[in-house]
């Protein structure tokens, strides 16, 4: 029993078919086949060639099954030395069916844990195999609509696809802003504390210069304070002196006075 792909696909596929073994391609090569050039001689009277028989339905299903197997190649896989070819199914389908389609596709959404909304892979691998199915049942019945409907499809993946370049390229260029901003957040927390000690250095030499201004400030008031403790003390000493002046002469001018008299 080979196991196939098919199964895991909403897709339709047929049987798959045995194309060619490892040891067929060997045999064929140690063995190849000599044809004879000499024609054996003819014993009777040669009948004449069949009539070509017009089937003009089988040429339009011939013609629909390639239409098929060009928009949904055909699978090949290798598997323990055989070649295996899988190709799309072409039976109709029936509302049975597709009753049986919905029911699968809803349980591999739920099997694969699909998420309901946004952005989700598996939801959109999953729908993209429904639509394919869809396409191809179209595709039996009207093969200029099944064309149309896989130019829809295109189109849309062509549309996501832009989508996502454009998600991928924002989230790049995000991440390198991002990394910018903890690049320049680093620089700018070093600068802070850069300035954060040159602000602490410059405060405390103001405090040194406001002790040294102080201390200035308070050495000057007392010499200041001993300049006039001494100025005035002069001021007294001198009028002192003055006063002794004064008495003293005015004793000297007292005997002077009685003498005249």
């Amino acid at each position: 029993m080979v196991a196939t792909a098919a199964s895991e696909s909403l897709l339709k596929y047929v049987i798959p078919v045995l194309v060619s073994k490892k040891t067929d391609r060997k045999s064929l090569k140690a063995r190849p086949l000599k044809l004879s050039t000499q024609q054996p001689p003819l014993s009777g009277p040669v009948p004449p060639p069949p009539k070509p028989r017009s089937l003009p339905v089988d040429a339009n299903r011939q013609q629909d099954d390639e239409i098929l197997n060009s928009l949904f190649p055909p699978r090949e896989w290798e598997e323990e030395d055989q070649l295996w070819v899988q190709h799309v199914s072409t039976m109709p389908c029936t509302r049975t069916d597709m009753v049986n389609l919905q029911g699968q596709l809803d349980a591999r959404l739920q099997q694969r844990q699909a998420l309901e909304t946004g952005i989700c892979p598996v939801r959109r691998d999953l729908y993209s195999q429904y639509f394919d199915e869809l396409i191809r049942q179209v595709t039996i019945h009207c093969a200029e609509r099944g064309i149309q409907l896989l130019r829809v499809r295109d189109e849309i993946r062509m549309t996501v696809a832009a989508y996502q370049t454009l998600v991928e390229s924002s989230t790049a260029f995000g991440l390198r802003k991002a990394l910018q901003e903890q690049k320049g957040q680093a620089d700018m927390e070093n600068r802070i504390s850069d300035l954060e000690r040159e602000k602490q250095d410059l405060e405390q030499q103001v405090n040194e210069q406001k002790a040294k201004f102080e201390a200035v400030e308070r050495t000057e008031l007392e010499r200041q304070q001993t300049e006039e403790r001494k100025h005035s003390e002069e001021i007294q000493l001198l009028k002192r002196n003055i006063q002794q002046l004064k008495v003293t002469s005015h004793d000297r001018t007292e005997p002077l006075c009685s003498s005249r008299v």
